[in-house]
């Protein structure tokens, strides 16, 4: 038993999988100097640091619905939301479907259509819509996104580009709604996240707030002073939520991590999300267990009742 531990530990820190071979120092340098270089630049970070537009303390005017859509990794769902005098939260009408693109590569046209579909029965319900987008967008001053990629393997490259508010608005203008008083939001599920934990604590002694995300996907939101984000000119003073796309932070420590990655869709992005996030951990198990079969670590029943469950999927590993 001793042997096939050592030479397990042995696999492990070869291939550096196992935690004591990352440097946590090191790598937490290496983050922040990431951090404060995509806070300076557009370009040449890994970190995108994206400035959202986007205050920590606006305030919620009670009993007034909102309609909510959520394009999450994996669903995209819709409902109303409002709140009480006590910053209760009312959840309407709430439906969920699979999110467009990720069985098969949709275009701009089929993937707005879907979600209009979704949206047109509360289309009555409110002026107001807020968009919860998870996935790197550029948000601008009126508040609409503009992806910047498809992490978690969502295959839509036409819509890379796209202001996703002003493109929804437009399909439920086609479809014969008045739109003209509507108005959409963009913020990622990371800055919703940093949001709700203001809302769910109320007063509170906390100084600050941070969202994160380690779901489908990863990501880190913050807020930040304006006068720290260099890259952008003329702003004024006082504060806003970064998003930091932590998921795009670039470490690949071990070949094994490189070999998985270079299957994925977009092999030199979001390196540290396909190291963490639900969307990739099935996978990349999938390739660290042929490793250890053709290194012998394990055996040959093993091996053929492997074969009868591949691909392996995160939902599989859970099981174990």
């Amino acid at each position: 038993m001793r042997e096939v531990t050592e030479r397990c530990g042995e696999f492990l820190e070869r291939w550096k999988i196992a935690p004591h071979t990352l440097d946590m120092e090191e790598c937490c340098h290496l983050f922040m100097e990431e951090m404060e270089r995509g806070l300076a630049t557009k370009e040449g970070s890994s970190l995108a640091m994206i400035p959202t537009y986007t205050k920590a303390d606006n305030l919620i005017t009670p009993g007034e619905k909102v309609i909510v859509l959520d394009a999450g990794g994996t669903n995209f769902r819709t409902c109303l939301i409002s709140f009480d005098e006590n910053m209760g939260v009312k959840i309407e009408a709430f439906t969920k479907r699979g999110m467009p693109g990720v069985k098969s590569e949709v275009s701009a046209k089929e993937f707005f259509s879907i979600l209009a579909d979704q949206v047109e029965p509360l289309i009555e319900q409110s002026d107001r819509i807020g968009f919860c987008f998870s996935y790197a967008a550029e948000i601008n001053e009126e508040l609409d996104g503009v992806p910047i990629v498809f992490s978690k393997e969502i295959k839509a490259p036409e819509v890379i580009g796209m202001p996703v508010g002003r493109s929804l608005l437009n399909e439920l203008a086609g479809q014969g709604y008045d739109v003209g008083k509507k108005r959409v939001a963009v913020v990622i599920d990371t800055v919703s996240t940093l949001l709700a934990g203001k809302v769910a604590t109320g007063v509170s002694p906390y100084s600050d707030y941070i969202g994160f995300i380690l779901g489908t996907g990863t990501n880190t939101a913050y807020v930040e002073k304006n006068s720290k984000i260099g890259k952008l000119a003329n702003l004024a003073d006082g504060s806003q939520i970064i998003n930091v796309e932590s998921g795009g932070f670039y470490l690949v420590p071990g070949g094994l991590d490189r070999r998985f990655m270079d299957t994925t869709k977009h092999p030199d992005n979001y390196h540290f999300e396909k190291m963490i996030s639900g969307a990739y951990l099935g996978a990349f198990s999938q390739v660290v267990v042929e490793q250890a079969i053709e290194e012998k670590l394990l055996s040959k029943e093993f091996k053929a009742k492997f074969e009868q469950i591949k691909p392996l999927n995160t939902t599989r590993m859970s099981h174990y």
